[in-house]
């Protein structure tokens, strides 16, 4: 359900979540609404919140596992 095709495409989503949800806190007080649209790329980045990328994560390891 949460996994991806690959570990290298569920990686690149997790890098680009993780450094949207840091500049926006890093701008949060200068850019508000900024600060907003940046959590709302890294939900989608996440496909939900952070806890879903790592379940995600764990499932396209064991698929890739499973597929040797």
């Amino acid at each position: 359900m949460f996994a991806s095709n690959t570990l290298f495409e569920h990686s690149l989503r997790g890098f680009v979540g993780i450094g949207a949800l840091w500049y926006a806190v890093t701008i949060a007080a200068i850019h508000p609404w900024g600060s907003l649209a940046l959590g709302a790329l890294a939900l989608l980045a996440f496909r939900g919140c952070p806890m879903c990328w790592t379940v995600g994560l764990v499932e396209t390891a064991s698929q890739r596992r499973r597929r040797r």
